[in-house]
Parts: structure tokens; C-alpha cells; sequence
């Protein structure tokens, strides 16, 4: 709405502004310029939340028995697990109320307004809606407000739109509502910087109904509390073990009719302690730490260690354009001049390194197909005027084509190109610098700008070799016109101290260059063609527009020399409307902020993986659109038609159905978009709410969704996706706070190696519950019919002592975890499709596995007791052999031992095989990478070792384990191990045979693997050369 309007609804005066008293009134109405948070809580409640889960109550029933059976060691161990998974739950969760700290220190302290007449400065926290505010350069603006009066007024908005180039602010009316916020010129928006001009405006929001308050109620609203799969899989196994730990309990006292003595109390102690596997939370969390620190060295900082859970099921990464996909660093790559066609500009960053090439039409040579050859060919004319041409060398490529490309350089460019690199050059207040420590080039000014510089250097034409060259023309800049957001251009006047001439070089907007020319240069310096500045435009509008396709940000460069009247007098005091006329065009140069080398290949993995990629940018949709199908994530030519071409903000963009801008996407239901065939792959003049809608969208279809964000309008996009990653180099505080993963170099690349760490991750954590979950059940076997056992007092003899139990639940539990916590990835972990969100971390194959191999290992090892005392032996079970050592006792003792070894050594092995949970581990193949994970193998030979101490040492065989060493015996030993082997082997073919694949992809997901496949096994594959602009 216009000016005018906005003074009505605001009841606002432009004159002396609003009195104080109604100033007072409206702080009582619409309360203080202030973030409000939802209250920090209480760190007592944050610390009961941390022990009120069923395996924290387990672990503390743990800690009692332990010190009722006087185990000291296994009761501090259990302490300190505790102690740690509390201790850093309570930190993550603490650490939240940082992202309102942070949206609350982004305000301004201070901000200049008109009150009754006069000109004050007031804290921000008083602004109210009415307020007339004053803006400069350098401010930070304290309130959303209506512009309407600006003079050169930029703004950088990277915390609401995330595109870094500052936006040119006017006071021009809009009455489309749904414009993005990127197309708001006429509103300046709280927490933005002012980096030029000055202006004024009327305060209409404050507090949290500005844009960045909108923001911070939507982190207040967003709760990310919910249970995990993984999570809620151990709470879910913990309550099943403990229903069944308390019934083998009640088993131990019925088998001896509930005659409960020591013996039987502490053997029924053990046998509960051997069903709950205590190591497995501490396990769990230390192979996440060591995953996080994994991904430490990776750049990627893991603030939740659940995120890794949630890594491994991504089947959607959102993810911002600008310095994520591409490398944040405008560059010029192309351009283009009447006559001569397309230059292409080679070398990405501010490193002044690469070339400028020429592509040529060649007469037609009769060559095979596969020929290349060097020859020397006249390519522009005859060579005069020091055009392109005086026998360059060119390197033919394709003969059906007849193309080659000549490397331009001083010694070879035309006039035109010489005078468009002069102009680069000196109508340019920008600067590049080495680093001395580094070695790092940095770039000072307009992104823009240097873009022009680096091109300019690479030509060894920098501003600075211009102006202080010794051996060919030497320059100096005596006016300068600066860029003007108004008008879109910038000229300066440039003297040519060898020949005395001044020239007046201007670059800008096409629209408003060509306006002021009255005609081109084509090649030589007199060959100058006269048009008429419409004339011009329509010579030019195909080549911008092809250039704009492509993703580039086009400029228009023209210069003429001043005439000797002009020479005479200070253009400093010459209006510039009367200098910047009858200009001679020169060429068009085309910037763009290129894709990262590694992210065509990131792409391409993520779809291997199954996983889609979305780009969610700020940018418009043409450089999206281009930038998507450069780095794949468009993989067919889209429409790019834009209406007429027109800058009119009201026309609706429309490049067909993989490629849609906010307002198209926002004006869609959720019935409508969820009819689509399939989401949008780009949206571009993207919004915070466009980004939530799009993330609730794919939750609908059962999506699992990882957000890359950076500014502070990204913050409730990555609170409500299902992993948040912020940009640890160009992110704001509220977006780190706000996320699960920090980048710390800002790099697609990155989310794939932490997806792949997931998956990894999980596959590990997968893998040691098969281990102890499975050795827990295997002792309840064993022990629970072993109750079966009597003496001849109709006493029960037990299988193992309870110290005995304790020691195996020791050898057998953590190491061998531990050792399978760290198992590297199998390479082909990214071939499977994303994991099921809804299978979580016990699937039925997981729960039948744990099951067959404890039944396997328990009844192998109680059948060996049998063995040893009926099978073999005379079946004596002795008297009271549960209390000491007698000769009654010594086959039972022998017994013990066998079932020890036994019990211990498949235990041990059993870790061997669930390293691949369905493949072959005792293939030959496999044997000879038994080294592989050298903690494992330390793991089972020091678990082997400690066994054998165990049964041999004197003293503490027969007093304390209540068991002997054994001799024939480790005959039934190994060959219950080797049949054990051949089971699980024979159980994992018929698993191979009989069950469908772990993870079934979708139809989608098939088709992005098919999408892999085609770009990177067929020969040709595109992206092989990933920035060719």
C-alpha cells in the first residue's frame, strides 16, 4: 500500500511523529520491541527428565544387587554410565534456550526516531508501531517498517532471505500480498544491517509480530522432544528383559519350591543380573561419541547424539543454494561481444588463476572421428587492429563440429576486449589481496566488483597493474561516479597518462547501460556501429537472455571518449545525467556464484543412497534452476519461461513441476500438494513458512528430512525438520543453536559423509545389541534349564556359580560391543536404500536373530553340561556342590567348567558373526580380513585368554568360581563351537534365500538409484567437468 495509507492506519505523522503520551499508550497496547521466550526451565525438571526412563531404572536396580552381592567394581561402573548418559542429556537440553538468547542480542540497543518535533535517540525496546524511524549506513534496523524516502539504500537481509548480496531498497508501492520477502523493496525488516545509503520509514510491527519475531514463536512452538526409534526400541526391550528377568527369578525359587537360601538367593540375583544387559546403554552412547568424533574430523559438529540415529534414515535433504551447493564467491565465467560471440572464463574463488578461451568455428577438415590435432589458423578477419586472430593456435576438438578454442591473452585480444577488461578494471572500487600468513586471497568490496578484478587479473589487467604500469599504457582514475541503487550503474573517468586520453567507462544494469549508448564496438577501434538504444536492446535481448538461462547475473559495460571541452573542466562538478550519454557498447560479462566442485558427486552419491535432494534458495528461479541442473539435481530441461520477461513482481513464474517459486507453492493446499506426482526438486524466492510447508509435506509422505539452513529465518525449518544442519562458517547463532549439526565448512559435501557415518553408525549399534542381547539370552537358557539338575538331596545344581555368571556376563558383554561400536562401514552401505523410520532398531529379523543365536548358544552349552556329567561321565552329581569344592563334586565341577568355556567362547565368536548380520562371515574371503577390526580381535583373544585363566588358576577355579579346569573336555568344546558355526551359517543362507532384501526401496527411490547408475557407471556420465560456464 502507498505511503499515504500506511500513515492513516498507523495514525502516524511525518511532520513531528507520535507525542510521548502516545507513545505510552501504544507500549501499553502492543507491549515492548522485545523477543519473548516460552521461560527457562527449571534445571530440576530437566534432570528428572534425564532419569525418568525404564533403562536409567534398571541400571539403579543393578547398582543395589551389585551391592548386595558386595560387587564393588560393577556397581561404580554402572554409577558413572549414569552419571554420563544424565549428565549429557542435560547439557543438550539446557543448551536450547540459547536460540531465544541469541534472537533476543540481534536487536539493535539504540535506534533514531521523531517524537514531538524532534529528533531522539530512544532504546529499541520502545518503538511502537507509528514510530518515524531515521536509517544510515551501519544501523541495525530495530523494527519492521514501510520506507518512504531512501537515497542509495541498501539493506543486507541473510538472516531472513539467505542470499548474501545486500537488496536495493525503493519506495515504489506493491499490492501483491504474497510477494517473498526477497521482493519487499519498499520494507526494511528488523535485525537486517544497513550497509548504504540513508532513509526513513514508519514502524507498522515490532516484537514478535515483526518477520524475525514470527520466527522466533515458531521456535517456541516447534517441540522436538518426541522419542526416537532408537530410543523408544530400548525402552521397549528394556521393559521386555525385565519382565523377564523378574520371571526367571520367580523360576529359580520354584525350581527349589521357594525354599530361598543364600545359594539360591544370590544364584537368582545372577541370573537376573544375566538378563539385563547393563553395558548397553553405555556401549550405545560410546559408540555415538565416537561417531560424533568421527564427524568432528569430517567438519561436522553433532550438538545431539540422536541426530546420528536420525542421519541414517534421511531419505530427504532441503538445502540452501548459496555457499552449500555453490561456493559462495561471485565469479565471472562468461562473456560476450558483438562479432566475437561467447568468451568462457576459466578458475573459481578470488585465486587470480585461469584463462579466458574462445570458441571458433573452423573450416571443415576431413579427419577421422577420433583425430586431434594442433594447427595455426587465422580465426577473425585478417588480424588487424590487434584482433583475435595473427596465427593463434588452436586445439581442435570435434571436426563434425569444425570447433576449436583459442586462450586468449594480451598479446592475441581484440581492441573490444582489450577496452571491456580496461573497463572491468577501472570502474571498479573493489580490491584483492594474498594473504601473507594464509596464503589466501581475499576480496574487499562489492561481491560483484571483484568478480571484475579477479577476471581483470587474470589477464594481468588489474586495477593495480593498470595504474602503476611501467611498460605498456599506464592509467589513472580522476572521477568516479558511484553506483547508485537507483539508477543501477556506476562510471568513472580513467586517464591514459601515455596518451593523454580520458575515456568514460560505465557498467550496470542492461536496462539502464544500453539506454545511454548510441551504438556498439565491433572488433577494431574505429569500428564503431551507430544504433539507436532500443535498436541496441533488441540486438542484445537474446544473448542476455541465453546468459540469465544459464544462471548468470549479466552486465552491460560501454565507454566513449571525453571530447577536449570536457577535458578542460572538473567532471567531479559535471552533473552525471549530462556525462553518462552517447556511449559506445562494448559487451556483456555474466556472473554467478559457481557450484562447489564437490557437489555434483555429492549429489550423485545421495542418489545411490536413494536419498532426494531439494533445493530450498532465496535466489531468483532462473539462477536456481541452472545451479540445480548443474550439480544434478535436476536431471531433465526444465521450462524456464518467466512470463515476458518483464520485472513486473506481480507476474507468476511457472518453470513446470520440478521447478517452483514460493508464492506458486505457498497458494497450494495440502490436498493439492499432496496430489502432485511428485514434490517440487527447486523452490526458488524461498520464505521461512515455505520451507516448513515443504518439510510437512514430505513428512506426509513419510519422508525423514535433513534441512541445511543459515540464517535466522532458516531456525524454525531446521527445529521442525527431523535433522537440522547449520553452517558452522556463514550461519547465524540462532540457526546453530537451532539445529542437531553444525558444518564446519559449509560444504553438501559433508551431509553425505555424515549420512554415511549414520548409517554406519546404526548398522554398529544394530550389530552389538545382536551381540548382547543375544549373550544375555544364551545364559537365561543355559541357567534356567539347568534348573533341571538335582543332586541326590533333590537340591539343584547349578549350571554356573553366581560369581561365575558375573564373570562371563563381564567377557562376554562390553569388549566385544565396544569392539563392534567402531566396525567401519561395509562399502556398500550407501547402495541400500534409506532405513525405515518405522522399523526402528530391533526389527523382526533383528528380534529372531537375537532369539535363534541365544537359544543356539544357551542349549549348546547346557547340552555340553549333560554331556559331561550322562553322556560321558556317571551322571554323580555330589552334595551340596553349590557351596564348596568335595570328590563327590568334581564332574559337576568339570561340568561347570565345560559349560564355562563353552558358553564364553561361543559368546565371543558369536561377535565374529554379527558383523554381517545376512552375509557369509566364515567364508574364506571373510577369514582373511579377521583382522580387520583389530578391537575385536583383541577383544575375543583377551576374552579368550581371561576364560582359560579363569578355569586354571588355583583357588580361584574351585573357591571362588565353583568350577575346575577340564582336559578331554575341550574336545566337546570346539566341536560344539564348529557346530554352532555351521548353524548360524546355514541359518544366515536360508535367511539370504527365504527374506526379502533388509531394505526395500521405493519406486522413487529406485529411480534416483537408476539416475546414479546412468551419471556415473555409463561412460560419459554428465558432471564431469562441474563448472564449465
Amino acid at each position: 500500500m502507498n505511503t499515504s495509507q500506511v500513515l492513516d492506519d498507523l495514525g502516524a505523522n511525518l511532520e513531528n511523529g507520535l507525542s510521548t503520551s502516545e507513545v505510552e499508550r501504544r507500549l501499553t497496547v502492543y507491549g515492548t520491541n522485545e523477543m519473548r521466550g516460552g521461560g527457562r526451565p527449571s534445571w530440576l525438571k530437566i534432570l528428572l527428565r534425564q532419569l525418568a526412563n525404564i533403562m536409567t531404572v534398571i541400571l539403579i536396580a543393578a547398582i543395589v544387587v551389585a551391592f548386595v552381592i558386595k560387587d564393588w567394581i560393577e556397581a561404580s561402573v554402572l554409577i558413572g554410565v549414569i552419571v554420563f548418559n544424565s549428565a549429557v542429556g542435560f547439557v543438550q537440553e539446557f543448551k536450547a534456550e540459547k536460540t531465544m538468547d541469541s534472537l533476543r542480542k540481534m536487536s539493535s540497543p539504540t535506534s533514531r526516531v521523531l517524537r514531538g518535533g524532534h529528533q531522539v535517540v530512544v532504546p529499541t525496546i520502545e518503538l511502537v508501531p507509528g514510530d518515524i524511524i531515521y536509517l544510515e549506513s551501519g544501523d541495525v534496523i530495530g523494527a519492521d517498517c514501510r520506507l518512504f524516502e531512501v537515497f542509495n539504500f541498501d539493506t543486507d537481509e541473510a538472516l531472513l532471505t539467505g542470499e548474501a548480496l545486500p537488496v536495493s531498497k525503493e519506495v515504489d508501492s506493491f499490492d501483491d500480498p504474497e510477494i517473498s520477502l526477497g521482493d519487499r523493496i519498499n520494507l526494511a525488516f528488523a535485525s537486517t544491517t544497513v550497509t548504504k545509503g540513508r532513509a526513513k520509514g514508519i514502524v507498522y510491527a515490532t516484537s514478535m509480530s515483526s518477520e524475525v519475531g514470527k520466527i522466533a514463536k515458531k521456535l517456541i512452538e516447534t517441540d522436538k522432544r518426541k522419542k526416537t526409534p532408537l530410543q523408544k526400541g530400548l525402552d521397549k526391550m528394556s521393559w521386555t528383559l525385565l519382565a523377564i528377568a523378574t520371571a526367571s527369578v520367580v523360576i529359580v525359587f520354584g525350581a527349589n519350591k521357594f525354599k530361598v537360601n543364600t545359594d539360591v538367593l544370590l544364584y537368582a540375583v545372577g541370573v537376573g543380573v544375566a538378563t539385563i544387559p547393563e553395558g548397553l546403554v553405555a556401549v550405545v552412547t560410546l559408540t555415538m561419541s565416537l561417531g560424533v568424533h568421527t564427524l568432528a574430523k569430517k567438519h561436522a559438529l553433532v550438538r545431539q547424539l540422536v541426530a546420528l540415529e536420525s542421519l541414517g534414515s534421511i531419505t530427504n535433504i532441503c538445502t540452501d543454494k548459496t555457499g552449500t551447493i555453490t561456493c559462495n564467491n561471485m565469479v565471472l565465467v562468461r562473456a560476450w561481444l558483438p562479432k566475437e560471440g561467447f568468451f568462457r572464463v576459466s578458475g573459481l574463488g578470488l585465486e587470480p588463476v585461469g584463462e579466458v578461451t574462445k570458441i571458433v568455428k573452423l573450416p571443415s577438415i576431413s579427419r577421422p572421428d577420433d583425430a586431434r590435432v594442433n594447427f595455426t589458423e587465422d580465426v577473425f578477419g585478417n588480424g588487424s587492429n590487434g584482433s583475435i586472430g595473427e596465427k593463434a593456435k588452436v586445439l581442435v576438438n570435434d571436426f563434425s563440429d569444425s570447433e576449436g578454442t583459442v586462450t586468449v591473452d594480451t598479446t592475441n585480444m581484440s581492441a573490444s576486449f582489450r577496452r571491456l577488461t580496461e573497463a572491468a578494471a577501472l570502474c571498479n572500487m573493489s580490491e584483492i589481496k594474498r594473504n601473507s600468513e594464509t596464503g589466501e586471497w581475499v576480496g574487499i568490496g562489492d561481491p560483484t566488483e571483484i568478480a571484475l578484478q579477479v577476471f581483470a587479473s587474470k589477464l594481468s589487467m588489474s586495477k593495480p597493474q593498470l595504474v602503476s604500469s611501467s611498460t605498456g599504457d599506464k592509467w589513472s582514475v580522476i572521477c568516479e561516479y558511484p553506483f547508485d541503487s537507483s539508477i543501477k550503474r556506476m562510471s568513472v573517468v580513467a586517464k591514459n597518462e601515455a596518451t593523454d586520453e580520458q575515456i568514460l567507462f560505465i557498467k550496470g544494469a542492461s536496462e539502464r547501460v544500453v539506454p545511454c549508448c548510441t551504438g556498439r564496438q565491433d572488433g577494431g577501434t574505429e569500428n564503431i556501429t551507430e544504433l539507436a538504444p532500443d535498436d541496441l536492446q533488441t540486438s542484445l535481448d537474446p544473448w542476455i537472455k541465453e546468459m540469465a538461462r544459464d544462471g548468470l547475473r549479466v552486465l552491460s559495460i560501454a565507454y566513449r571518449h571525453l571530447s577536449p571541452e570536457e577535458r578542460s573542466v572538473n567532471m567531479n562538478k559535471v552533473d552525471r545525467e549530462l556525462v553518462e550519454t552517447n556511449m559506445t557498447f562494448i559487451g556483456l560479462v555474466g556472473i554467478y556464484d559457481p557450484p562447489r566442485p564437490e557437489s555434483y558427486p555429492s549429489v550423485m552419491e545421495c542418489y545411490r543412497a536413494g536419498i532426494k535432494v531439494t533445493m530450498l534458495t532465496g535466489d531468483h528461479p532462473d539462477t536456481a534452476s541452472a545451479i540445480a541442473r548443474e550439480v544434478g539435481i535436476l536431471q531433465d530441461e526444465v521450462s524456464s519461461q518467466i512470463g515476458d520477461g518483464s520485472s513486473n513482481h506481480n507476474d507468476v513464474i511457472s518453470l513446470g513441476p520440478t521447478v517452483m517459486t514460493a508464492r506458486e507453492f505457498d497458494r497450494l493446499s495440502d490436498d493439492e500438494i499432496d496430489a502432485l506426482p511428485e514434490l517440487p526438486q527447486v523452490i526458488a524466492r524461498c520464505s521461512p513458512d515455505t520451507k516448513v510447508k515443504m518439510i510437512q509435506a514430505m513428512h506426509r509422505r513419510q519422508g525423514i528430512v535433513a534441512m541445511t539452513g543459515d540464517g535466522v529465518n532458516d531456525a524454525p525449518a531446521l527445529k521442525f525438520a527431523d535433522v537440522g544442519i547449520a553452517m558452522g562458517l556463514s550461519g547465524s547463532d540462532v540457526a546453530k543453536q537451532a539445529s542437531e549439526i553444525i558444518l564446519t565448512d559449509d560444504n553438501f559435501a559433508t551431509i553425505v559423509r555424515a549420512i554415511r557415518e549414520g548409517r554406519r553408525v546404526f548398522s554398529n549399534i544394530q550389530r552389538f545389541c545382536c551381540v548382547l542381547v543375544a549373550g544375555n539370552i544364551a545364559e537365561l537358557v543355559c541357567l534356567v534349564v539347568g534348573l533341571a539338575f538335582k543332586d541326590k538331596l533333590g537340591e539343584t545344581v547349578f549350571p554356573l556359580s553366581p560369581v561365575a555368571i558375573l564373570i562371563n556376563n563381564l567377557l562376554t558383554g562390553s569388549p566385544p560391543a565396544m569392539a563392534l561400536g567402531v566396525e567401519k562401514a561395509w562399502p556398500t552401505i550407501m547402495d541400500e536404500p534409506p532405513r525405515s523410520s518405522t522399523s526402528g532398531l530391533f526389527t523382526r529379523e533383528v528380534q529372531s536373530d537375537i532369539v535363534f543365536y541365544g537359544f543356539t548358544i544357551g542349549l549348546l552349552s547346557i547340552s555340553n553340561f549333560w554331556l559331561v556329567i550322562d553322556g560321558f561321565g556317571n551322571g554323580e552329581m555330589g552334595q551340596h556342590c553349590n557351596k564348596e569344592y568335595s570328590e563327590s563334586c568334581d564332574l559337576v565341577y568339570r561340568a561347570r567348567g565345560t559349560v564355562f568355556a563353552t558358553l564364553t567362547l561361543g559368546i565371543l565368536l558369536h561377535s565374529y558373526n554379527c558383523r554381517r548380520l545376512r552375509g557369509p562371515m566364515w567364508s574364506w574371503r571373510m577369514i582373511k580380513r579377521f583382522n580387520e577390526n583389530k578391537f575385536l580381535l583383541a577383544g575375543v583373544v583377551s576374552g579368550t585368554i581371561l576364560c582359560i585363566m579363569c578355569m586354571y588358576i588355583p583357588g580361584l577355579n574351585n573357591k571362588v568360581l565353583k568350577m575346575t579346569g577340564i582336559s578331554w573336555e575341550w574336545g566337546i568344546v570346539l566341536i560344539t563351537l564348529l557346530v554352532f558355526l555351521i548353524i548360524s551359517e546355514l541359518y544366515k543362507l536360508a535367511k539370504r534365500k527365504l527374506l526379502k532384501p533388509i531394505s526395500v526401496a521405493t519406486e522413487e527411490q529406485e529411480r534416483l538409484q537408476r539416475i546414479w547408475t546412468e551419471n556415473t557407471l555409463t561412460p560419459g556420465g554428465a558432471g564431469s567437468d562441474t563448472c564449465k560456464m
